[in-house]
């Protein structure tokens, strides 16, 4: 039975809409420090337009939930779609006019659009059950592993559609992608909203901050995403420009690492239904753990690529389970709050991670990379040791159809 509910439209729809996002971002990430290279007034800046991805995300997550709560998930879903489109569009009118500030313009709106994006994760878990909840999630982001490899490939193809203009016609079709995902998201079924401000239903964020459950949720899942983050954006450099690998070999870690993030969702999903959240989570941290210790067992491509991978393994396990673990924590009225603050400061962690990485790579070097992920490692792996409560189950019932 829960099998059978998950194959209903609007879970199609949010797969395909989140197969778009990624299919925008991962081509983004993938030509943003090219670009800049290209385009900004000094080498140093050349992966601003890959920060400014993460911060637009980190910036918007509050607005995005806010509006929805407001106007309803297919709207809101519409409407980020509709920036994403904008922000691509832009990013093309960049290349022509060999604009970086214009193209850092378009990345953050990308960026903005990427906010709305992840809340696909959280309506997925409202139209099942909740027992049908994890495998939701899990099939949500399943769709990101198709994005993840489109993504790459279309920066690829893309790059000469227009011949004076490099990477022009790649940005045009992601413009429209995300209009396709724009036109099928307001297709969603419409449900009845609970304005927290109306309803007098839910609690402030400090009531719910109380939960031991919601803190650690959040705190790991930021943890993950973090460290994630912060490893990965420094591995290229230390591969490619450090250590003289080939940029075959380096673009192939980090596309071993992007696939590695998202085929767990595929079971993940199941495992959490078995074990619980906790079990799963806490594998996750300690996976973070290994990808430090492979790191510095070798600076050879297989010991970077056996890094990036656990890297990788590591986020879905605490990515998914954190999301899952925070819908027991709050009720309905309350989604679109606890929504937003664990998104906010995912993505702030996140952004932090990114800006980061470039400096302690540069400065101190990749084991300086390594021994500074520990710290945040560390903080997960204890507060899920705290976590009592394994559950995944959700103290709510799915809203009405």
């Amino acid at each position: 039975m829960r099998h059978r509910e998950l194959l209903n439209f609007d879970i199609l729809v949010l797969t395909i809409a989140q197969t778009a996002s990624v299919t925008g971002t991962a081509a983004l990430i993938t030509l943003g420090g090219i670009v800049g290279r290209d385009l900004a007034a000094s080498p140093a800046l050349a992966t601003l337009p890959v920060s400014l991805l993460v911060i637009g995300t980190a910036a918007a997550t509050l607005g995005a939930a806010w509006l929805m709560s407001r106007i309803g998930r297919a709207r809101g879903f519409a409407i980020g779609a509709s920036i994403g489109c904008a922000g691509a569009v832009l990013a093309a009118l960049a290349l022509f006019e060999a604009s970086f500030a214009l193209f850092c313009g378009a990345a953050a709106m990308i960026g903005v659009a990427n906010a709305f994006a992840q809340q696909y994760r959280f309506a997925a878990v409202e139209r099942v059950s909740e027992g049908a909840a994890p495998l939701a999630v899990s099939i949500i982001l399943a769709g990101s592993l198709v994005g993840a490899v489109l993504g790459p490939q279309l920066a690829a193809s893309g790059e000469y559609w227009f011949h004076e203009t490099r990477f022009a016609g790649t940005f045009t079709a992601i413009a429209g992608c995300y209009l396709a995902s724009a036109s099928i998201l307001l297709g969603l079924r419409q449900r009845t909203l609970s304005i927290v401000a109306e309803s007098g239903l839910a609690r402030n964020l400090r009531e719910m901050a109380r939960s031991r459950t919601f803190i650690i949720a959040i705190l790991a899942a930021a943890s993950g995403y973090g460290v994630m983050s912060f490893v990965m954006t420094a591995t290229p450099i230390a591969m490619h420009i450090s250590d003289g690998h080939s940029l075959q070999h380096t673009s192939g870690v980090i596309q071993a690492h992007v696939l590695a993030m998202y085929a767990p969702s595929l079971v993940i999903g199941a495992l959490l239904q078995r074990f619980g959240a906790k079990p799963v989570m806490l594998a996750g941290a300690l996976l973070l753990c290994l990808t430090v210790a492979l790191g510095f067992a070798g600076r050879e491509v297989l010991h970077y690529g056996a890094s990036m991978v656990a890297l990788g393994f590591g986020w879905a396990c605490l990515f998914i389970g954190g999301t899952t673990l925070l819908g027991t924590t709050h009720t309905r009225e309350e989604r679109f709050r606890a929504q937003a603050v664990n998104d906010f400061s995912v993505f702030s962690l996140s952004a932090v991670g990114s800006l980061a990485a470039g400096v302690v790579m540069q400065t101190f070097g990749w084991n300086a990379v390594l021994f500074s992920s520990l710290p945040l490692t560390l903080v997960a792996v204890i507060a899920l040791g705290l976590l009592k409560t394994p559950s995944y189950r959700y103290h709510h019932p799915p809203e009405s159809r």
